[in-house]
């Protein structure tokens, strides 16, 4: 049976919080076998498990809140974390987000690489989904089918973009080659309102795909010619991760996001009947 797995040592970076524009430090830690993956705001001095249960709100990123402490923007880094099947970690922050260093989960999953990975003392978990669970908002929809291996497919429908499909069955080389470095997107239409709200105030054409009405502004930085709905992939793997231990299913997407994800797991564990907790 496979051990579960932490990081070997400590690893730090600084960078810009996509939302809040303010520069962030983080250090990502080894942790405890059986601990999971915890958030920690250094300067609020809390602790928050990287758990469905603890995601308070979906606009614009998974933020996940206790006590009234949040953590915004984990998605990234979750992702990349569950592409490298890491299951014990810990994330601290001397801010409310995780600096969004390229906008995907490459630049985490190398930085995570580069601590090296180290086995624990227990045997690794997973969920496996017994029977289909689906939520559907309006025109969003999203499914967990049962599957013998992990794979997710996505369909996506946006202004500009325009409709684009994509399969993935779950591997650490796929996920890497093909899933962690697309990029996050978004409208210039809409920077100044979200500005206006305290969102996207570290947002730049660096870290960013920008679109206007007539497409992709810095086309010159885009990876393929799909990366928007292999980012929307990459959004649901680490939304997905927050069911705490790897799900054993198959994850189908339409025009959904983080609000219909967190909805999803927690219809799955709803009802015990709908899934079963194994070894691998």
């Amino acid at each position: 049976m496979p051990p579960r797995h932490t990081i070997a040592k400590a690893v730090t970076v600084t960078g810009t919080a996509l939302h809040a524009g303010v520069s962030v430090t983080m250090i990502l830690a080894p942790a405890a076998s059986g601990s999971g993956i915890v958030f920690r705001r250094a300067d609020l001095g809390a602790d928050i498990p990287a758990l469905y249960l603890h995601v308070g709100e979906t606009r614009l990123g998974t933020v996940l809140e206790q006590g009234g402490v949040k953590v915004g923007v984990v998605e990234h880094l979750m992702a990349a974390a569950a592409g490298l099947e890491i299951d014990d970690l810990l994330v601290t922050l001397d801010g409310p987000e995780p600096p969004i260093l390229d906008g995907d989960a490459l630049s985490y999953l190398t930085l995570l690489e580069s601590a090296g990975m180290a086995d624990q003392d227990r045997a690794r978990t997973a969920i496996r989904v017994l029977k289909p669970v689906t939520v559907e908002s309006g025109d969003a929809k999203a499914s967990l089918l049962t599957a013998e291996r992990l794979s997710y497919a996505y369909d996506l429908s946006f202004p500009v973009i325009g409709e684009q499909y994509y399969e993935f069955a779950f591997t650490r080389a796929g996920f890497k080659a093909q899933i962690a470095p697309a990029r996050t997107f978004g409208f210039l239409s809409e920077l100044e309102a979200l500005n206006r709200m305290n969102l996207a105030k570290g947002a730049s054409l660096a870290n960013t795909l920008a679109l206007d009405a007539t497409g992709v502004v810095n086309s010159e930085t885009q990876r393929f010619a799909d990366e928007f709905v292999r980012h929307k992939i990459l959004d649901a793997i680490g939304d997905m991760a927050l069911a705490g231990a790897p799900l054993i299913a198959r994850f189908e997407g339409r025009k959904s996001g983080h609000a219909t994800n967190n909805a999803l797991l927690r219809a799955l564990f709803a009802d015990p009947g709908n899934y079963q907790r194994v070894e691998l």
